[in-house]
């Protein structure tokens, strides 16, 4: 729990390491209180060093000086933006927990064109990737709908991909996937589904799936304007959050899911958030439909 100026002697003229660990802590508040992001205690060294280099780009004096700075600024203003790049892990590649892709191509899409031939639904599909980054997660779900879902341009698609960083938002419309990102994709869907860059180990999505997909800024601290939806992707998000926010934020995606809609979550437990859901396996749950509420909205904290 301590900084990386912690492993140093202090030199003459520097502050006491408390003022410095006082100092990470007002930030870690102040991020939590702005984007709900919660900075751990064992994450400080991680803070320090990325604080220290916004100062570096930034041109700004000291720590004080550029904790002022944030305070004043709005949510959305670039220089949150910035910071939030570089303390979040925007590590991803397509077709990530290969259990989850293989129950979305021959479970959930088999149901939908099977529903959809006996007219027991209509042929729409809404699906929204929270937390999505550089766009791999909506992407994977497009390639999934191109290569299983039969007849799927006779369908009225629509996968939203949010994140709360405009430049992680920013590559995720492009696209653009280096190798690393590539690594499980089937070599059959390489070939039909994504342009290579002559002389690069450098992929590009083809229109066929970018046009499925729209991507946003959203912060899911707040409720999304949008209708609900049919499947909600809440992977690898909520270990950003500590426990008062991580309620609000599954609160404010339930409220995207249709009633008989599915919340498929990542390694992180979310069944004692959502009671009312009927879990179908350890990473899915089904929106049963109207029932009393018992997840209890906490307030946030506000102090910076």
């Amino acid at each position: 729990m301590i900084s990386l100026e912690a492993t140093r002697p202090n030199s003459p003229g520097e502050q006491p390491q408390q003022e410095t660990d006082r100092e990470l802590s007002r930030f870690a508040e102040l991020i939590c209180a702005r984007t709900g992001i919660c900075v751990s205690p064992r994450k400080k060294a991680l803070l320090s060093t990325r604080l220290r280099r916004r100062l570096k780009r930034t041109g700004t004096h000291s720590l004080s000086d550029y904790y002022a700075r944030l305070k004043h600024l709005r949510p959305d203003d670039s220089e949150w933006d910035a910071l939030l790049q570089e303390i979040t892990d925007h590590e991803s590649y397509l077709f990530r927990d290969e259990v989850h892709w293989n129950w979305f191509r021959n479970e959930f899409l088999v149901q939908c064109a099977a529903d959809a031939r006996r007219a027991k639904r209509k042929r729409t599909l809404r699906i929204w990737s929270t937390g999505c980054s550089t766009g791999d997660e909506p992407i994977t779900v497009a390639c999934c709908i191109a290569g299983c879902l039969p007849n799927f341009r006779q369908w009225k698609i629509r996968i939203l991909g949010t994140d709360i960083a405009v430049g992680a938002l920013e590559q995720a419309a492009s696209g653009v996937f280096g190798h690393r990102a590539m690594r499980l994709v089937a070599e059959d869907y390489r070939r039909r589904f994504f342009t290579k860059v002559k002389d690069a180990q450098i992929w590009q999505a083809k229109a066929v799936l970018r046009e499925m997909i729209d991507f946003r800024r959203h912060n899911l601290m707040l409720p999304l304007n949008e209708r609900p939806f049919d499947l909600v992707l809440l992977k690898n998000v909520l270990i950003y959050f500590d426990s008062q926010s991580k309620q609000r934020v599954v609160e404010n995606v339930c409220k995207a899911i249709r009633p008989g809609g599915l919340l498929l979550s990542g390694a992180e437990g979310v069944a004692d958030l959502v009671p009312c859901y009927r879990r179908l396996r350890p990473w899915l749950y089904r929106n049963p439909g109207p029932c009393k509420p018992s997840i209890k909205t906490s307030r946030i904290r506000k102090t910076v």
